[in-house]
């Protein structure tokens, strides 16, 4: 994967997200989402561009290429086991547990990714879900999230159903 810094990633990322659920990616659409401006978009986009994750030029359409998709579905899926963890596992609520997701995910190595990920498949038993699962389909997080935490409630209700009764 090509190294970017926190803000990269975060421009990345958007720019993704943007990709997938707007006609074209656009400056003013990245600055209003990530609430900075549209100057400071347009110096990072140069700096993608340079790394070959984007296709910009000035005034033009912005569009991923290969590389950037894929880079920035690696860095969705960091955010979404780090949030999954903190949410689902931890019980921090959503909003606290974005913005920790968003500064944890640039700690992980790949190693702990990929321990984490296998630990809350594990524990929120979400092996078998047989539906094709795609982690950069919105549609798909968001079915992950509920089965994981239904699961989740399930096995605490087990959990407290299996405790000895004491008076």
């Amino acid at each position: 994967m090509v190294e970017l810094s926190n803000s990269q990633e975060e421009y990345l990322k958007t720019m993704y997200i943007l990709a997938n659920t707007e006609k074209e990616i656009r400056v003013t659409d990245i600055a209003k989402r990530l609430k900075i401006t549209k100057p400071s978009v347009n110096r990072a986009i140069h700096h993608l561009a340079d790394k070959g994750l984007v296709n910009y030029e000035s005034y033009g359409e912005i569009t991923l290429t290969n590389l950037g998709k894929q880079t920035a579905q690696k860095i969705l899926k960091k955010h979404d086991i780090v949030k999954m963890f903190l949410t689902e596992v931890l019980e921090i609520e959503d909003e606290q547990a974005e913005k920790e997701a968003k500064a944890m995910k640039h700690a992980l190595s790949v190693e702990t990714e990929e321990k984490l990920e296998a630990y809350i498949h594990k524990v929120l038993d979400l092996g078998d879900l047989d539906c094709g699962y795609d982690s950069n389909n919105e549609k798909c997080r968001h079915c992950v999230k509920i089965t994981a935490r239904n699961r989740l409630k399930k096995k605490q209700n087990q959990t407290n159903l299996d405790l000895p009764f004491k008076p």
